[in-house]
């Protein structure tokens, strides 16, 4: 007889610690950092050194990922920020975890049509709206087809993006306007002067997405690879994104990289390719940049689907949404609200006749990065409860207390920064109404998620002893290597 895959957990032992390296550093989006967001920070804060701030924000992020990772080893949860908020700080602070999470995730990967409809249309022609219809439609069928397939679509995508960037690169350090290869980027004094508020702000948006590599836990072949995915993703994205800024700064000179950056008919960093190589190695860059954007819209899409479908299981949410593809275990019930949520929030920015990019993109990317962070914090003080308590194994004293304790230092550290200088992500002036709504959108979804927590501890006991339990045992869900085994 064909042994069937029974409902209840996702494919076991299926995704391996390439695929999840290639799902945080397409989250992310290279060529959308590079392209978009550096040129964005040198231009809006007058630092030339850019550069610098990666590096020194990857080390905050490590710091606050040890916690995160560690804890998530003991607690395997396709809602990792829910399940640790749960057992480090109690059932409904799991729900408010959970909360944040969705608004930030999808906050993210919503903006994102905003970004890729308006390239196209600058590119193509037609409305951005259409554009972006298109590629939500591409989105949802592989929202709901295994994860394989996405992997796949995203590892060809993104090694394409990297090495055009590596090009980009190595053609900036060969031939350095000033003649030779500056170290000023690269300075202290360079970075630390005013507006390097803003340049952490906006650089800890770049990082978002490196983080995701947990939500996979019940589908990876072991905790060892979702550590080993995740922080070589933080330092790949710290080095590379160090690299790159610093290399267009090499390519126009230090001293002129803001002036440049601020003139948009200077076509960087697109510029440099046409230079070099001609205009159809620009043309090519500037499609791989609507690749990146579209890579990382799937990216996103997987997660929050994953936590839907985990918080469904728990009955937190509606059974439904813990819904799985028979076939594949691909969690389809998320995938579809996920779908049709975005096709909501994005048909009603059409209606508002909102700007793709300077509203959509602009103010649902700040919401996200914001979310993320609070998260990451959260979930080292979560971390440093839940192994004070007696949780953990054989972790040692860095683990358990020095590197969640820094994390949650630097954590807020940086968000300070982020919420302080939010009207640099924003482009607003200081004190506008936005820099207080926005992450006040953020702060809302926790009080929401705490008040459901309570509401359900009151109502539903059943389910509220359940918070952050409902991994099913490993026997109860087929082994993906399995699943076509006939006895």
């Amino acid at each position: 007889m064909t042994v069937a895959k029974p409902a209840g957990g996702l494919a076991r032992k299926s995704v391996g610690t390439a695929s999840l390296w290639v799902v945080g550093v397409a989250a992310s989006s290279p060529m959308t950092v590079v392209a978009g967001a550096v040129i964005a920070t040198y231009a809006g804060t007058g630092v030339v050194g850019v550069p610098l701030s990666f590096p020194i924000l990857a080390v905050a992020l490590a710091l606050l990922t040890v916690g995160w990772v560690a804890m998530a080893r003991h607690l395997p949860h396709a809602a990792t920020a829910y399940a640790l908020l749960a057992h480090g700080l109690g059932r409904s602070w799991g729900v408010a975890g959970a909360a944040v999470a969705l608004v930030a995730y999808n906050s993210i990967q919503i903006c994102l049509y905003g970004l890729l409809g308006a390239v196209l249309s600058g590119l193509a022609g037609g409305e951005w709206w259409v554009w972006a219809a298109l590629a939500w439609l591409i989105i949802a069928l592989l929202g709901v087809r295994n994860v394989h397939l996405n992997t796949g679509v995203l590892t060809v995508a993104l090694m394409i993006e990297i090495g055009v960037i590596v090009l980009l690169d190595l053609t900036a350090f060969t031939h350095p306007a000033a003649g030779s290869v500056s170290l000023a980027p690269l300075t202290t004094h360079a970075l630390f002067v005013d507006g390097v508020g803003g340049v952490f702000a906006l650089g800890i948006a770049a990082f978002v997405g490196y983080e995701s590599g947990p939500v996979f836990s019940e589908e990876a072949r072991s905790h060892k690879t979702v550590a080993r995915a995740t922080f070589a993703t933080l330092v790949f994205l710290g080095v590379f994104y160090a690299v790159s800024s610093w290399a267009l700064a090499i390519a126009v000179g230090p001293n002129h990289v803001v002036d440049v950056a601020r003139d948009p008919s200077a076509g960087l960093p697109f510029s440099i390719l046409a230079d070099a190589y001609g205009d159809i190695m620009a043309g090519v860059a500037t499609a791989l940049l609507v690749t990146s954007v579209l890579a990382a819209m799937i990216s996103f899409h997987n997660s929050v689907a994953r936590y839907l479908f985990a918080l469904g299981r728990e009955r937190v949410l509606p059974f439904r949404f813990a819904r799985l593809n028979p076939r594949t275990g691909a969690p389809t019930g998320g995938s579809v609200v996920q779908s049709a949520l975005a096709a909501a929030v994005v048909a009603g920015f059409v209606l508002a006749r909102a700007d793709p990019m300077a509203v959509l993109f602009t103010w649902l990317s700040t919401v996200g990065a914001i979310g993320v962070l609070l998260v990451l914090v959260a979930a080292s003080w979560a971390a440093l409860r839940y192994f004070r308590a007696g949780g953990g194994t054989n972790e040692g004293v860095w683990t358990r207390r020095i590197a969640p304790t820094l994390g949650v230092l630097a954590g807020v550290a940086v968000l300070g920064i982020m919420v302080g200088n939010v009207e640099s992500l924003l482009g607003v002036p200081p004190r506008s109404a936005l820099t207080f709504v926005l992450p006040g959108i953020v702060v809302l979804a926790a009080i929401m998620g705490l008040g459901w927590g309570l509401s359900l501890r009151r109502r539903r006991p059943e389910v509220y002893e359940g918070i952050g339990r409902g991994r099913p045992h490993p026997l109860a869900v087929m082994d993906h290597r399995l699943a076509q085994v006939e006895v």
